[in-house]
């Protein structure tokens, strides 16, 4: 638990850790691959009591403040009934160190590596136009079957001239209304017959003479 609060005060926990379990503690830098045998100033030292070599094991964390020889100084916590202590140590109680200057460097080289894969950011995109149903007339599908027609069509038209010329369309039975014949032009008047005595004394009537007066019929009553 000191570790893991003197990391974060020192805005570190990154790259040490946060871990209140020794052995996930321990783990964590064996997934890192920050884990050695060697100690360095700086690496935290992991214990095992009992002398074992497995990282399940471990009881009890230190920091590395240097080396001498076959002695480690440490810095240690809830240590001999004191919270903060300074210890001198040997290493046959020790499991392993975890080294945080390795875990900065596999990540710095990791940030390194990702910045080079994208030197440039991406521009924002722009909106999309709207579609329209006329922009289907621009496809190549639409372009491929206006080309069949027109060959179609040509076709059929050089076809027709070879066999002599269009055939014309026979005109239907039926007639549209608008093309119907008017009541004038289906019945036109015909003029009143005329009187065959009338025409016969105008013809008798020489040319230059006054009109004859046409007889009238006399009653027995009448007087001369």
């Amino acid at each position: 638990m000191f570790v893991a609060w003197a990391a974060n005060k020192a805005n570190v926990s990154e790259y040490v850790g946060e871990f209140a379990w020794t052995p996930s503690h321990a783990a964590w830098f064996i997934e890192k691959g920050a884990w050695t045998r060697t100690p360095e100033p700086g690496a935290l030292v992991f214990f095992d009591w009992r002398g074992g070599t497995s990282y399940k094991g471990v009881d009890h964390v230190g920091v590395v403040e240097r080396v001498e020889g076959d002695k480690i100084h440490t810095i240690e916590a809830n240590v001999d009934r004191v919270w903060l202590k300074r210890k001198t140590r040997d290493t046959d109680k020790v499991v392993g160190y975890g080294v945080p200057r390795i875990v900065k460097e596999r990540a710095d080289r990791a940030a390194e590596i990702s910045s080079t894969e994208r030197p440039f950011e991406p521009l924002p995109s722009a909106q999309a136009p709207r579609s329209s149903p006329l922009d289907v007339l621009g496809t190549p599908p639409a372009l491929l079957a206006a080309m069949v027609l027109v060959t179609v069509v040509l076709s059929l038209r050089i076809t027709g001239r070879r066999r002599g010329g269009h055939r014309r369309l026979r005109r239907p039975a039926w007639t549209w209304p608008w093309n119907a014949p008017s009541a004038s032009k289906a019945h036109p008047k015909v003029p009143p017959p005329r009187d065959p005595l009338e025409t016969r004394e105008k013809e008798r009537v020489p040319a230059g003479a006054p009109p004859r007066r046409s007889p009238t019929r006399r009653h027995p009553y009448d007087r001369d």
